[in-house]
C-alpha cells in the first residue's frame, strides 16, 4: 500500500503559505493503520523496545497501537496541567514562540528501552522536548518513527543520534 498516495494535502492550513500534509484520511483507509504499524515495527525489529511514547495527540494514534503490537507499554507525553502525578516539563521552542511538553516521572523504570512515535517530524522541536522527557526519566532512547517527514526542514538535525524511520518523505 502505498500510503503517500492517500495522504492529502490542505493548501494554506493553519496559514496562508504552508502545505498541510492531512494523515486523516489515511487513518480513515480500512489498511491504513495497518500499514503504519507493520511499517514502524518492520523498521524497528531488533530494537527490543519496553515502552513507546506518544506526543499529544496524533502520537497517540500510532503510539497505542505500536506498543500493543509489541507487547509493550504505551506511555503518552501531554501539554502542560493534564497529567495526574508527579511529571517531568521541558519548554522548546516553535516557529512562533514556546510551548511544553510533560510525561509523568514514574512513567518507566530507569533503563528501559524507549521509542518515540509522533504523526509528523517538521522542525523537530516536539520530538527534541519528547526525547529530553525521555532522559529526564532515565529512559534510553531507541529510536524515532514519523509518519510523515518533511525533509527539508531538517527537523532530524535537532535530534538524538539514535535510528529514525520515516514512513513517507516530502
Amino acid at each position: 500500500m502505498d500510503i503517500k498516495t492517500i495522504i492529502r494535502d490542505i493548501p494554506d492550513f493553519p496559514q496562508a503559505g504552508i502545505l498541510f500534509r492531512d494523515i486523516t484520511p489515511l487513518l480513515a483507509h480500512p489498511q491504513g493503520l495497518t500499514t503504519i504499524i507493520k511499517g514502524f515495527a518492520s523498521g524497528f525489529a531488533d530494537a527490543q523496545i519496553d515502552y513507546v511514547v506518544g506526543m499529544e495527540s496524533r502520537g497517540f494514534i500510532v503510539g497505542a497501537p505500536m506498543a500493543q503490537h509489541l507487547g509493550c507499554g504505551f506511555i503518552p507525553v501531554r501539554k502542560p496541567n493534564k497529567l495526574p502525578a508527579a511529571v517531568h516539563q521541558v519548554e522548546y521552542a516553535l516557529e512562533y514562540g514556546t510551548d511544553k511538553l510533560e510525561m509523568h516521572q514514574d512513567a518507566f523504570p530507569s533503563g528501559s528501552r524507549v521509542l518515540i512515535l509522533d504523526d509528523v517530524i517538521a522542525t523537530g522541536g516536539t520530538a527534541a522536548a519528547a526525547a529530553k522527557l525521555v532522559s529526564m526519566a532515565g529512559g534510553s532512547l531507541v529510536g524515532f518513527g514519523f509518519i510523515v517527514e518533511l525533509d527539508f526542514l531538517a527537523g532530524r538535525k535537532v535530534l538524538p543520534d539514535v535510528p529514525i524511520v520515516s514512513l513517507v518523505n516530502y
